[in-house]
């Protein structure tokens, strides 16, 4: 009997553990995603990654934005063109579920421009949402 519980015990743990890890790769796709689209010049792709909503929330150097038009908005007239852009690219620090519906990724991302390089952190708080991860709150710099 206690080698039957020990084993639905060990069996418990390793499909936890399977679906966390299958959530742990759709946020790094979703981070590649973000890399392929703003590295081919793409802030609307880049953008399909957050969440659309007048509630997502990105804070960076200029303070708190509000609503993804307005951070779409904010990306574009930062950068205008693919030269501002330059090619990103991201390190991940740690993922952390917080919970079945929310995860913490802690990164560094960086930019190589021939305008100079640029680089900094960020705080990413995503959600599950109708059965698709998406980033809710953005804290870059």
């Amino acid at each position: 009997m206690k080698n039957l519980f020990l084993f639905f015990t060990s069996l418990l743990f390793s499909i936890f553990s399977v679906a966390q890890n299958n959530t742990e790769n759709k946020i790094i796709s979703i981070l590649q995603t973000q890399d392929e689209s703003w590295n081919n010049g793409d802030i609307d792709g880049f953008m399909q990654t957050y969440w659309k909503s007048d509630s997502l929330m990105f804070i960076g150097k200029s303070g708190v934005t509000y609503g993804w038009k307005n951070t779409l908005n904010n990306y574009k007239r930062g950068y205008p063109d693919t030269a501002a852009m330059g090619k990103l690219s991201f390190t991940l620090i740690n993922i952390k579920k917080l919970s079945r519906k929310y995860y913490h990724v802690i990164g560094k991302w960086h930019l190589t421009r021939t305008a100079g390089n640029l680089q900094g952190h960020f705080t990413l708080l995503l959600q599950k949402i109708k059965g698709k991860w998406l980033i809710i709150a953005d804290h870059s710099s």
